[in-house]
């Protein structure tokens, strides 16, 4: 299984204990996700903490799917990880961590994952969208928090 790595930082214009809430609510997701995916949470209510899971629903390249994931660490206000339990990718790790820094927050993702279908299917389709999705989801914290510095 070939595994690959992306890696986001965006610095927030606010402080940490005025980020992290937005990202420790989990209705905040479908606002940070493309409108193409049609991404919705089918969990209500959930409460953030080291064994929580959430399901979703989304359509990727027009195919409905269903995505669960655990919170598998919970640290706040400075980190959390989540683990696809089940979903469209033969592994997903997503660790999000937070920090103060000149004034604001620096705010980092990172991603591990494995593709069904291999280093093609990586390279045409998934490396594509996970780069778009994330340009969007910095577009939108900036809307959210005004101007923000990011890198991908």
């Amino acid at each position: 299984m070939d595994l690959y790595t992306l890696k986001a930082e965006q610095w927030i214009p606010r402080p940490l204990d005025a980020v992290f809430p937005f990202f420790a609510d989990p209705r905040n997701l479908e606002e940070l996700t493309p409108p193409w995916l049609h991404f919705r949470i089918l969990t209500p209510r959930v409460e953030m903490h080291a064994g929580a899971r959430m399901d979703y629903r989304l359509k990727l390249h027009g195919i409905p799917l269903k995505w669960q994931s655990e919170i598998t660490l919970w640290e706040p206000p400075f980190r959390f990880v989540d683990r696809q339990t089940r979903g469209p990718y033969r592994l997903w790790i997503h660790e999000h961590t937070f920090q103060p820094k000149d004034g604001g927050t620096l705010m980092r993702d990172s991603l591990q994952y494995a593709v069904r279908g291999g280093a093609l299917v990586w390279r045409l389709l998934v490396a594509p969208d996970l780069e778009k999705i994330f340009n969007y989801r910095r577009s939108r914290l900036e809307l959210i928090y005004g101007n923000a510095q990011a890198a991908l």
